[in-house]
């Protein structure tokens, strides 16, 4: 649908104009007006280059018109700095708490032909200054009734899920392999 490598080779004044313009000129950055429905956003190196990347995205629209309903990142999780980090920003802030539900994924993976799916995902929920909200080891040990009560409970046991009612603010979730396995992993919200 639509690519960009260096930011100001396309679409310059546009991002310019949203305030969220890259600081680096070699980063990416793409402005479209979607209609509702499912999108992939893939981020890979120049060059086949590896690293740690960010991928953002950000509701432009006025308040109200539109309301994002899931988003997900797969990658490979680590051991020590190299787990999977999710952010989430709950707002807007006149609204008091949002019930969300998070998803840490592994096994899973398998059936839809992802290679090297992490075996036993652990999920943990930050709050903006990195305080400890919660965490999840198998979806089943906490909440299991709430969580099938969404119809989007894990279809592993191995699987992490947490229902949470989140104020407005700033969140980090963070995936890691349980005695730090590693693997491929999905993190949603």
């Amino acid at each position: 649908m639509l690519t960009n490598d260096n930011w100001k080779s396309s679409q310059q004044s546009e991002i310019e104009a949203t305030g969220l313009a890259p600081t680096d000129d070699l980063e990416s950055a793409i402005v479209a007006t979607l209609e509702p429905g499912n999108y992939t956003a893939i981020m890979r190196g120049q060059n086949d280059g590896t690293g740690v990347g960010l991928v953002e995205a950000y509701d432009l629209g006025p308040p109200g018109v539109a309301q994002l309903a899931n988003i997900s990142t797969r990658g490979f999780v680590g051991t020590g700095d190299n787990v999977m980090i999710g952010g989430i920003i709950v707002g807007p802030e006149e609204k008091t708490s949002s019930a969300v539900l998070l998803r840490a994924i592994g096994p899973s993976l398998e059936n839809f032909g992802v290679p090297n799916p992490l075996a036993d995902p652990m999920f943990e929920l930050r709050d903006g200054d990195g305080g400890l909200n919660v965490a999840n080891d198998n979806w089943k040990t906490t909440q299991q009734a709430e969580i099938e009560a969404t119809g989007l409970q894990p279809s592993n046991d191995f699987e992490s899920a947490l229902l949470m009612s989140l104020t407005p603010g700033s969140y980090t979730a963070i995936v890691r392999g349980t005695n730090d396995g590693t693997g491929v992993a999905l993190v949603e919200a």
